[in-house]
């Protein structure tokens, strides 16, 4: 279809009118035949449309820019990328911050004489309400805008990391625990929603792994940086570097963070330009636009919706059943390394230099591999793309975890080499960061209009299931022995692999039946 002199032209969903001076592409054309998955990415398979494309014209833009110079997808190329990094930066805190309490737990059980399984029960708590809290962000972000959520979760996460540093009780410091993991998720639960808002279909993969890097990268520099701490200074001081960098985060956020939210399906003479950066930082611009977007009720069903889309509910529990281990893992590791190795707080921070070596190659390799298997599955399937080729990769993935974990059983039961637990250790990161980057750039690919609603959705995947390993990991490995425990959590790892194998083969199927995610905008 092609709009005229006289009327506007509206796509097959009746979505709202596209000014007559705009040359609008119907969704289908690009969307492969109304599959709203599947997209024609070649520029030379639309023969004769006058479709956006990349400066080299290969690649359609999907999805295709307004003329509007205030829509986020004509940005710079430096504001769109100054953003990014900042939501990696601010996404980068919550898991920093949750994991200083895996290492300040041992002089913590010492001054509050309380066992370490009782201090670590702080860390349950963090966990859940990371989960919980990604849920909040995602609908308040809906309906009042991203910024000021962004802005406010971000001050309340500055305020009860502080308070953590100044806590001088058991119950007060685990309060400000839950608390700070609550506000401090906020850009890592959305951020697959400024990754929408901001850029291209084709640049997801590479965006989305920059961004998981800084989460993935985080829960090891946190256990690093508060055993270095603890070896000279008192435990508060691993909190108040924790505070130090979120109020850099705060200021990153005010300074350089603009609105992304963006209603395309209204035409350009009824969007409502900004005015006012300070309006807009604390929410009035947005409350005054809100029509333009959704009611109260409809943005809090939107998260409802979209984990009742069967592809979601699956790949949240692919991440809950691989991610509990990860977590599991890094919030035991002080405690097996302390009590057999006879590690000091300096031997534990070197140590956490593995992990880290692990999330960097995680990153690095997945920067091309999944570029790498898209292509091959543009040019093996004429231009087009599936959202689950994405998960192609997580073949390469699922067994570097699964093998990973058996060793580091193996390993800590019969004191092997510390090096050998290092190199698995790394690899088991290495495995999860390649799967996160495929699992974030599947559901984005499936359900754009729900991009902070997958995204939250994984969040709570990984938070519930490192609330669990948390929590059953101590009391399950003392009782059956490391062998059997890590064992036991191999097979699950290698059990979720057929939550791959089944979206593989019926995931499109399922899209197809439950259809797209139906929000207000």
């Amino acid at each position: 279809m092609s709009g005229t002199s006289e009327s506007p032209t509206f796509d097959v969903e009746k979505r709202a009118p596209t000014p007559s001076n705009e040359k609008y592409i119907p969704e289908p054309l690009i969307n492969e035949l109304g599959d709203h998955g599947a997209h024609i990415l070649d520029a030379s398979q639309l023969h004769g449309e006058n479709v956006k494309t990349t400066a080299d014209g290969r690649t359609i833009l999907i999805p295709q820019p307004s003329s509007d110079p205030n829509d986020p997808l004509n940005w710079s190329y430096a504001k769109k990328h100054i953003m990014l990094f900042v939501i990696s930066v601010v996404a980068f805190m919550p898991d920093f911050g949750s994991s200083i309490g895996i290492v300040t737990l041992l002089p913590q059980a010492m001054q509050w004489h309380k066992s370490q399984n009782t201090i670590q029960h702080n860390l349950v708590g963090n966990l859940f309400c990371l989960g919980a809290g990604g849920l909040f962000t995602v609908w308040l972000s809906a309906y009042f805008g991203r910024l000021p959520i962004l802005v406010h979760f971000t001050s309340l996460a500055l305020g009860t990391s502080a308070w953590c540093g100044a806590a001088t009780s058991f119950e007060s410091y685990m309060a400000a625990r839950i608390l700070n993991g609550f506000f401090s998720i906020v850009a890592q639960a959305g951020g697959l929603m400024y990754i929408q808002d901001v850029f291209f279909f084709h640049e997801h993969p590479r965006k989305i792994n920059i961004w998981s890097g800084a989460i993935i990268v985080s829960p090891y520099l946190g256990p690093l940086i508060a055993a270095f701490i603890i070896n000279k200074m008192a435990w508060p001081n691993a909190f108040w570097v924790n505070t130090g960098l979120t109020a850099l985060c705060w200021l990153l956020v005010v300074g350089l963070v603009d609105e992304t939210i963006y209603n395309r399906y209204i035409p350009q003479s009824e969007q409502i330009p900004p005015k006012s950066r300070l309006l807009r930082l604390i929410g009035v611009e947005q409350w005054k636009t809100r029509h333009n977007r959704q009611t109260f009720v409809q943005a809090i069903m939107r998260p409802i919706v979209a984990i009742s889309k069967l592809p979601v509910l699956l790949s949240t529990i692919y991440y809950f059943l691989n991610f509990a281990w990860i977590i599991g893992v890094n919030a035991t590791i002080s405690i097996w390394l302390t009590s057999i190795y006879k590690f000091t707080p300096y031997n534990l921070g070197m140590f956490y230099f593995a992990p880290i070596v692990g999330s960097i190659l995680g990153a690095v390799l997945g920067h091309w591999l999944h570029d790498m298997v898209g292509n091959f599955y543009l040019k093996r399937h004429n231009g087009h793309i599936e959202p689950e080729a994405r998960l192609i990769i997580i073949w390469l993935a699922s067994p570097i975890m699964a093998v990973s974990i058996l060793v580091l059983g193996y390993a800590l039961e019969h004191t092997w080499h510390y090096m050998v637990i290092a190199v698995f250790a790394a690899g088991q990161v290495t495995g999860i960061m390649i799967a996160t980057v495929a699992l974030n750039a599947y559901l984005l690919g499936a359900y754009p209009e729900g991009s902070g609603e997958v995204g939250a959705w994984i969040v709570v995947g990984r938070t519930l299931g490192g609330f669990m390993a948390t929590y059953i990991e101590i009391d399950w490995v003392t009782k059956d022995g490391l062998v059997d425990a890590f064992g036991a959590q191999t097979g699950i790892t290698a059990a979720a692999g057929l939550i791959i194998l089944v979206l593989g083969l019926f995931g499109k199927k399922m899209r197809k039946a439950q259809g797209r995610m139906k929000f207000a905008m």
